[in-house]
């Protein structure tokens, strides 16, 4: 149970922060253990409200009854779920800007309208190129939808094996001890049954010392 870090709990919700490196479910991979099993482990019947990639680090929500997870994923459908990712991108994007392109909702998928926003928090002229950090907010939940929008505006994700280019990722990895995919779901936040809530987690050891070794202000309030 050492990889089920609670955020929050109620008897609807199971806020976790996720680590990089772990599956939410298993898939067509083969994990020994994903937070499904782990959620199940901690008794009940894993209800999954969204996904985070492998290597994606953050809030990771569950419902723990059919209700909830049915009343929430009506908030989702509707837009109403505000979600906040914080990436490490290649080069200097404009301050701030809005993404409208069609992705696959799913692997392999047909291409649907997919929206994001975006605005850039930092950047750093270091070797062997400048970054930059950005908050990114989707609007739709789509397969691979931040890492696919920013690589659309020529921005894309450090640490992205698919999406990013493999020289580029080697030797941030060599200089910095960069060793995973440079995105974290930072918060998320929504109004369900006359409530307000907010759940956040900030960044984790794996990105922030790489982060301080490239020069970012960590102190900086914009950055969590």
């Amino acid at each position: 149970m050492d990889d089920l870090k609670i955020v929050f709990e109620s008897e609807d919700l199971l806020i976790l922060s996720k680590k990089s490196g772990i599956l939410v479910h298993r898939g067509y991979a083969n994990d020994p253990i994903t937070y499904v099993d782990l959620v199940r482990e901690h008794g009940f019947v894993p209800r999954p409200l969204h996904r985070l990639d492998r290597q994606t680090s953050g809030i990771l929500m569950f419902a723990k009854t059919k209700i909830a997870a049915s009343e929430i994923g009506r908030l989702f459908e509707e837009k109403k779920i505000h979600k906040t990712y914080i990436a490490l991108v290649r080069g200097i994007p404009p301050i701030e800007g809005e993404i409208d392109h069609p992705i696959p909702k799913a692997e392999k998928a047909e291409r649907v309208p997919a929206h994001s926003t975006f605005e850039r928090i930092a950047s750093v002229d270091i070797q062997p190129r400048s970054l930059s950090l950005v908050k990114v907010f989707p609007t739709t939940g789509k397969f691979h939808q931040v890492r696919r929008h920013m690589k659309h505006i020529h921005h894309p994700l450090i640490g992205d094996a698919n999406y990013g280019k493999g020289k580029l990722n080697r030797e941030i990895r060599e200089r910095y001890g960069l060793n995973r995919l440079a995105l974290h779901a930072l918060s998320v936040s929504f109004d369900w049954r006359e409530r307000s809530y907010t759940f956040q987690e900030n960044l984790p050891e794996s990105l922030t010392l790489p982060f301080h070794k490239m020069g970012f202000d960590l102190d900086d309030p914009s950055i969590t």
